[in-house]
């Protein structure tokens, strides 16, 4: 490879033995390992963009590092990640066909990063989860429940649980405490293509604290109001997290398999309402699937909580940016969203649209798909911010934004 190319992976920091590295993750999960990587090494790697020689990287070391790289270092790094499928190619493309051809035969979605990105075994995930709620940042430990009414729904984030654990906690502790219902509709945000804007399937979850079976009664509704084929793009669920996350903290709040049920929905891109200026609303395919879900929740005869599993900004050198994140542009960035996040309170979700509009997504809002479906389908009066984020990243001066709100 002359030009080696990383694949779109996700990129964050952690530290490990007081050493802060860089974590590689597979959102598609098509390669089963994570790779951490000191800062040196990350900086070559970032380089993998497909248009960098390796006389290119080389030459992009020396000036940033003022040491030769020889090029058998590289061959070697692009070796490694070329074996363990992080690199655009031919051994990517047979490993991602194989993981697809299982998924579709499969009767169940497995917990795709369970021993990942948190805890496999059951016990030391009840504490990871735990100490998010019990923590002194958290909202404080989960009491008996009181059954209590008023909740219609809430938006999570869906970052990773290292960096947002907390703010989930916020969340899912107001669905224990305002919610008696037994019936989560989950509005995932899809991080690869889809061919349609949105997409189910009847495959139910497993965690590691148990499976969540799908309502097929309510997906049948769904299905059968739309024209569009809702199961063309399924193959995505099997690598997409924004879901199983969800799931995860869902089955730790009931651990009772009966009778919780979900219906596992991928929001897919909205950008050509951005790019013609338009709201989601006109387009025929949105348009659609947003009534069919709202007339079906309104005829299925049971009390329904919607989660919205979406995070906010994706600002930086890590995204794209030319520019990376300073002291003062996170508290601008923080400013930027909370004022966007003032229309969603409102249950103002055009509002909430044009405020992302009006920049072009300058700040990439990949939970906007999820959050400005479940405002035009909730039939709530308000919402409240219950807490807001930001995880910044030093070495690629880039930062995620996400926090969780309530409606009621």
């Amino acid at each position: 490879m002359d030009s080696p190319k990383l694949r779109n992976v996700n990129v964050f920091q952690v530290q490990m033995s007081g050493q802060t590295l860089i974590c590689l993750q597979d959102p598609q999960n098509v390669s089963e390992r994570a790779l951490f990587l000191p800062p040196p090494l990350y900086f070559i790697v970032s380089l993998f963009d497909g248009e960098h020689s390796v006389l290119d990287i080389q030459a992009a070391y020396m000036r940033r590092f003022g040491e030769f790289l020889y090029t058998e270092k590289i061959q070697e790094i692009i070796d490694a990640l070329d074996e363990n499928l992080f690199l655009e190619g031919d051994r990517f493309q047979a490993a991602l066909r194989e993981k697809e051809e299982r998924f579709e035969k499969a009767a169940v979605r497995e917990a795709a990063f369970a021993g990942k990105s948190y805890e496999m075994d059951p016990g030391r995930l009840k504490a990871q989860l735990s100490s998010y709620f019990a923590g002194p940042e958290g909202p404080g430990p989960l009491e008996e429940r009181k059954g209590g009414h008023g909740l219609k729904g809430v938006v999570a984030p869906h970052i990773d649980f290292q960096r947002g654990g907390v703010c989930y906690a916020f969340a899912h502790r107001e669905i224990w405490e305002r919610s008696s219902s037994s019936c989560f509709v989950v509005l995932g945000t899809c991080h690869v293509p889809m061919e349609k804007p949105f997409c189910l399937t009847q495959k139910d979850f497993m965690t590691p604290l148990g499976t969540l079976k799908v309502d097929r009664e309510l997906v049948d509704a769904i299905r059968s109001r739309c024209s569009e084929d809702l199961f063309r793009d399924e193959r995505v669920h099997r690598s997409e997290h924004s879901i199983e996350f969800q799931c995860v903290f869902l089955r730790y709040l009931y651990p009772d398999p009966e009778p919780l049920r979900i219906v596992p929905i991928l929001c897919g891109s909205f950008h050509e309402a951005l790019e013609r200026g338009i709201s989601p609303m006109e387009l025929r395919p949105v348009r659609e699937f947003i009534e069919g879900l709202k007339d079906s929740l309104s005829s299925i005869g049971k009390e329904v909580v919607l989660i919205a599993s979406a995070d906010l900004a994706h600002v930086g050198h890590q995204f794209g940016d030319q520019e990376g994140m300073t002291e003062y542009g996170l508290g601008v960035l923080a400013q930027e969203d909370q004022e966007m996040l003032a229309h969603a309170e409102r249950m103002d979700a055009e509002g909430f649209f044009q405020s992302i509009l009006k920049d072009q997504d300058r700040r990439r809002i990949c939970g906007f798909p999820a959050i400005y479906t479940m405002l035009k389908v909730l039939q709530a009066r308000e919402g409240k911010l219950l807490r807001y984020a930001q995880a910044f990243t030093p070495e690629t001066q880039s930062v995620v934004s996400f926090a969780s709100l309530a409606f009621y």
